[in-house]
């Protein structure tokens, strides 16, 4: 194993589930190289593996009775989510959806434990239906209990599990709440509203009287939320006008709940027990890595709970926590391939001031001893646009670091975390702005003691890559190289071709091709290759569905024209990589291609 393969092999252990009976844990591990469920009866004991296959598990669930346990898989990275119920006595293995051709949206179990709801696009692959279905029942004994037009998604069932809480999602900054009575098919809008509004993170409340969410409705801020169910009243819980709370985990049972706050990337939590419906005990504060936490299940009567944690210089792992004393233990030792922790090297968070005197926030990381003014940096850039560079674990980062290279992972203006306006600023007309920012935050890297001007590389994943392509295109002499990964190189292409569910709920944020057309086809990187002028390197997922493949086909055939350029198109990938094989084989190409021009 080489120096690389190691720093790719550290492990993270996440997505936990507490076993109804509180005796065992199940989470996700990717010691096998890709994510499979394994089960503990305690801390840092030998787990057990529970499943066994060749694609990725992206979620596992033990029901509120019982020890069985649900998990979902797709194929080859196609996103098309199937359910499967493990036997925990004896391993066997039930398909419940076995519809292939269809994606699936799990929203939960019932009380009881008896029954699931979830959402599909089996009748019209552009909408979602949803359906509840028993846990011994498969495939088509479904039942379809509303027809939906759009993005639908069942969040739970009430404590009486005569209700379901549905969102409507009709852009990633734009959804609404919905309760579904069962009994006969209605659905009650709990949150009218005008212009783009976020309803995120949805949960019943405990006497089922009310809805607990965050929303940036009135607001700059997500603050948490109670919605009346009855009548739609809402009433604010926590509001907080610089930060955005994140999401809300609440126990039914015994009113506990954990909600957390985003303060520049890094999560900050909350423990407590509501003392009526709008306001809140605190608990002590868990002693966590300073980074990033979040996936909260709780244990019976909501006595403990178990989340997964990381930082930067912390693998991800799964913690147990008592509630009422916020004691902490980490339950789970995904290993770091033998590397010591103590060379994991932290970031500094730092801002710029862009071409407009914005500041836009990112996180810098240098090696230890980095020598001034000869350093090479990578200006790695989030995919989303809607989505936020975090202090959370990366193995790749960690080995550039390790290996000479400086890090630099900007939040350009139209990334969350940073308020509703802030995310709003690279909208349609103003795409091109964000990009303004990158040349910004590498002008302030060329001005930096540490960094060698002429060896600042950019390197990004999905949006990412997209704003990669632009950044190459338009700042052609800012850039020794850059790394496209199932990015986006013309607009028109990725929305024609783009699983139909998402067209609709993609053009809210990029512009139409009905009204949009001629200003997409202004900024999309295809029609400026010829100004590319350094090295290339395009990666991508044949099954991507998201960005297809033709992404890359087109610029890489047409960038080659001008500038070296290297491709790698993985036949059994979809939107990134999610197979260690070929993460090792994909980042050992582009730490040469690196290597070589950087």
């Amino acid at each position: 194993m080489d120096d690389l393969e190691r720093y790719l092999s550290i492990r993270s252990a996440y997505g936990a589930s507490l076993r109804a009976d509180g005796e065992q844990l199940s989470f996700l591990l990717d010691t096998t190289g890709i994510p499979e469920v394994w089960s503990l009866d305690g801390p840092e004991r030998w787990p057990v593996q529970r499943t066994f296959g060749d694609e990725r598990v992206l979620f596992c669930t033990h029901p509120p009775e019982g020890t069985e346990l649900v998990y979902g898989r797709d194929e080859g990275g196609n996103e098309r989510t199937q359910f499967f119920k493990l036997d925990a006595d004896d391993g066997t293995v039930t398909p419940l959806t076995a519809t292939p051709d269809a994606k699936h949206y799990w929203g939960g179990f019932s009380h009881d434990g008896d029954r699931f709801a979830f959402a599909s696009n089996r009748r019209d692959e552009a909408a979602f239906d949803v359906y509840t279905q028993g846990l011994d029942e498969q495939g088509d004994e479904a039942t379809m209990v509303y027809e939906g037009d759009g993005i639908l998604s069942p969040v739970g069932f009430d404590p009486a599990d005569e209700r379901l809480l549905v969102i409507e999602s009709h852009s990633s900054f734009d959804q609404d709440v919905y309760v579904l009575d069962l009994s006969n098919g209605e659905r009650h809008h709990l949150t009218p509203h005008e212009g783009p509004v976020r309803f995120q993170s949805t949960r019943w409340g405990p006497d089922g009287d009310g809805v607990y969410c965050v929303t940036d409705l009135d607001a700059d801020t997500l603050n948490l939320a109670r919605i009346d169910a009855a009548d739609g009243t809402i009433d604010t819980v926590v509001e907080d006008a610089d930060w955005n709370i994140d999401g809300v985990a609440i126990d039914d049972e015994s009113d506990n709940l954990v909600y957390s706050r985003n303060v520049d990337g890094y999560t900050e939590l909350t423990v407590g027990r509501f003392d009526g419906p709008t306001t809140i005990e605190t608990f002590p504060t868990p002693d966590l890595p300073a980074g990033t936490a979040g996936g909260v299940s709780f244990g019976p009567d909501g006595e403990r709970f178990a989340l997964s944690a990381a930082s930067r210089t912390v693998n991800t792992n799964v913690y147990v926590i008592e509630t009422e004393t916020g004691a902490t233990e980490r339950w789970t030792a995904a290993p770091t391939a033998g590397i010591p922790p103590e060379t994991f090297r932290a970031p500094e968070l730092v801002h710029v001031d862009s071409f407009d005197e914005l500041e836009v926030p990112g996180f810098l990381t240098l090696p230890e001893n980095a020598p001034d003014g000869e350093m090479p940096v990578i200006v790695d850039v989030h995919g989303g646009p809607e989505s936020q560079r975090r202090p959370s674990f990366g193995g790749l980062y960690q080995y550039f670091l390790a290996n000479g290279y400086a890090l630099f992972e900007p939040n350009v203006r139209g990334s969350s975390g940073y308020g509703k306006a802030y995310t709003h600023l690279d909208d349609v007309e103003q795409r091109m702005d964000s990009v303004a920012d990158l040349d910004a935050c590498a002008a302030w890297l060329a001005d930096h003691e540490a960094i060698d001007p002429d060896r600042i590389a950019v390197m990004g994943g999905s949006y990412g890559g997209f704003m990669v392509l632009a950044a190459m295109t338009a700042y052609p002499d800012r850039w020794a190289a850059g790394v496209d990964i199932v990015g986006i190189a013309n607009f028109v292409t990725f929305l024609e071709n783009t699983g139909a569910w998402r067209r609709s709920h993609r053009e809210a944020e990029y512009g139409s091709l009905a009204e949009d057309r001629e200003f997409l086809e202004s900024i999309s990187p295809i029609n400026h290759v010829e100004k590319i002028r350094a090295p290339l390197f395009v990666i991508h997922g044949a099954n991507d569905p998201r960005v297809p493949v033709v992404e890359a086909e087109q610029i890489a055939e047409a960038a080659a024209e001008h500038v070296p350029v290297e491709t790698l198109i993985f036949e059994d990938e979809g939107h990134g990589l999610s197979k260690l094989e070929n993460r090792i084989e994909a980042y050992r190409a582009v730490v040469d291609f690196l290597d070589e021009y950087v």
